[in-house]
């Protein structure tokens, strides 16, 4: 009491209520187990919804003061009113999607008619526990991000590198004395200059120095990367074979560019 008022009790929050028909409790009661134990608060008519409380009231308070309603679908969920109002509900408090307060969830391979149709779903059916349950936590984590950037490097989508292969070095450091210093080779590394199935490439009279053929224009390799073909400004074309670049390096051949 505070002035002769009663003070409010504060409006209580959920991360989540879910939204589920009877027939589904098991899944529901199995989402809210792992939301909870991961330490998000949930919302469940098969826990919360004790005797004396008011469920019509509760319900509203699920879909009014949760941050997001998990809408399970089945087919029996699709065509139960109470499931309906309440999906329609959470859709309708954010209907551009920009909270994503709705999340539909498959629990079977069931359709998504109208606007669940538009609104980014996952499926937890047809797998194991576990990938289930890191499937829900993962999306839900990504749901509280804001944006799906995974938490390591992508993997380079172009050329893959080889065992073995060395970078051409173009332009060596120099110390602060102003000599170009060429750090020591390691066992198995090729010297500079010899030809190799990588290198970096930063403009031609560079190239020409590293592969030691002077005035070299334009490079190509053959489809199963073993030649490496290097076109002059004396119109001739140098080939090498890269399989084996320390014993199998071929003389150039002196081929006349057409």
């Amino acid at each position: 009491m505070t002035g002769g008022q009663q003070e409010e009790e504060p409006t209580p929050r959920w991360d989540f209520f879910i939204s589920y028909t009877g027939v589904d409790r098991g899944w529901a009661e199995w989402v809210a187990w792992q939301l909870e134990a991961a330490g998000l608060r949930v919302l469940i008519q098969a826990w919360d919804f004790i005797p004396g409380s008011n469920w019509a009231v509760r319900m509203q308070q699920g879909v009014s003061q949760a941050d997001r309603t998990i809408a399970l679908l089945s087919e029996a969920y699709l065509t139960s009113i109470y499931g309906q109002a309440e999906w329609q509900a959470a859709q309708a408090a954010d209907p551009l999607g920009f909270a994503s307060r709705l999340v539909p969830i498959r629990i079977t391979d069931c359709p998504r008619p109208g606007l669940l149709g538009q609104i980014v779903s996952f499926d937890l059916f047809d797998v194991p526990a576990a990938t289930a349950a890191a499937r829900l936590l993962e999306q839900v984590r990504i749901l509280r991000a804001g944006r799906a950037k995974p938490p390591a490097a992508p993997v380079f989508p172009g050329l893959a590198d080889t065992p073995g292969s060395t970078t051409v070095l173009t332009s060596p450091p120099r110390t602060p004395g102003g000599r170009q210093s060429v750090p020591p080779r390691a066992p198995g590394q090729l010297a500079r200059g010899t030809p190799v199935r990588r290198a970096v490439l930063h403009h031609g009279s560079q190239l020409s120095r590293a592969l030691g053929a002077p005035g070299i224009r334009a490079v190509m390799w053959s489809p199963n990367d073993r030649l490496l073909a290097a076109g002059s400004d004396d119109s001739t074309v140098t080939v090498w074979d890269v399989a084996n670049p320390v014993n199998t390096c071929l003389p150039p051949a002196a081929w006349t560019a057409r």
